[in-house]
């Protein structure tokens, strides 16, 4: 790629993920084109048309996968239901394994790390996800770790939802600079002061949201009995 080429980053939209997944991380990447022109960000979906989220909100991409072949970068974001969904969509795996090859980075938000797995790219590799899948990352070859955000090589993963921002403020330093990163975090008022704290993880019950995964899985995979098998261990008979 000639220096002055144009660096694409394409945020991946699809049905039922959820929006701050994308939005979040869009609306910081969205200031290196005014640093270095080089950059062009954009929303790209197997079509173009508005697309169902996990909330009572629809989103539509700028454009379709084959209109921006070979991104510089991919964002992936995750979700519940959908996200598992596009596992095994096969329009939305083929650009991303035909991206990996060529792309700086691939980097996903949340559970968007188990669309990656799913297409091979995080074999082996260490990734992070929603704490709540972690599981199931495992099983797909990654090596899970809870860390607010994960590199390995050019695969950049974050943990749940909100952690997207932080990756993509870490991001943006990598591919311009940190004072730009500084000053998109400060246009975006970003500076968290829960009013409970921070998450108390030795104390936090990471058992409650096992029955909705579960019921996801078999729920997104109806017709795929061995990613069934393949995500939670148990064979597809045995629920009768």
């Amino acid at each position: 790629m000639a220096d002055d080429a144009t660096r694409t980053i394409a945020f991946v939209l699809y049905p039922g993920l959820t929006p701050l997944d994308m939005i979040g991380p869009l609306q910081v990447l969205n200031n290196l084109p005014a640093a270095d022109p080089r950059y062009r960000v954009t929303v790209v979906g197997e079509r173009v048309g508005p697309m169902v989220s996990d909330l009572p909100v629809e989103l539509t991409p700028e454009k379709t996968f084959d209109e921006a072949p070979n991104p510089y970068v991919v964002v992936v974001p995750g979700g519940g239901l959908g996200t598992l969904r596009a596992m095994v969509n096969p329009a939305l795996r083929e650009y991303l394994v035909s991206a990996a090859p060529t792309a700086h980075t691939i980097a996903s938000v949340c559970t968007g790390a188990l669309i990656l797995a799913a297409a091979g790219l995080l074999e082996g590799r260490e990734a992070t996800t929603h704490w709540a899948l972690a599981d199931q990352l495992d099983r797909l070859g990654a090596h899970y770790r809870r860390q607010r955000w994960v590199r390995d090589g050019k695969f950049l993963c974050s943990a749940g939802v909100s952690a997207g921002i932080d990756m993509a403020l870490h991001l943006a330093a990598e591919l311009t600079n940190e004072q730009l990163a500084k000053r998109a975090q400060l246009i975006i008022e970003y500076d968290p002061q829960p009013p409970f704290g921070g998450i108390d993880w030795d104390r936090a019950d990471l058992q409650f949201m096992a029955p909705v995964v579960d019921q996801w899985i078999h729920q997104a995979f109806a017709d795929h009995p061995e990613m069934i098998t393949r995500l939670s261990g148990e064979p597809v008979h045995s629920r009768g």
